[in-house]
């Protein structure tokens, strides 16, 4: 099993953070089919052989992610594209 943990800086208001969150986890979701769901301030995200969260914080995020065997085989393409995101959104 493969880990991402990536935290990343923000300026943003917590209202503003969020909403380029559901960005981030719209694109999550069309690029690798994920679901999620908000449970206060983390968006949990999984499919089939991947569970993760994104934890909103007050000046950064925490991006969290299980792999599994198969999905582990592209966490550098899925860890580029959740960083190339959260650089575009934050």
């Amino acid at each position: 099993m493969s880990h991402i943990n990536i935290r990343h800086s923000h300026s943003l208001s917590k209202s503003h953070a969020r909403k380029a969150v559901e960005e981030v986890a719209k694109k999550l979701e069309e690029r690798f089919g994920v679901t999620s769901g908000w449970e206060g301030d983390v968006l949990n995200f999984s499919r089939s052989g991947v569970d993760g969260h994104i934890a909103l914080e007050d000046k950064g995020l925490h991006v969290t992610a299980k792999l599994g065997f198969l999905q582990a085989m592209f966490k550098d393409p899925i860890e580029a594209e959740i960083r190339r995101v959260l650089s575009e959104r934050f």
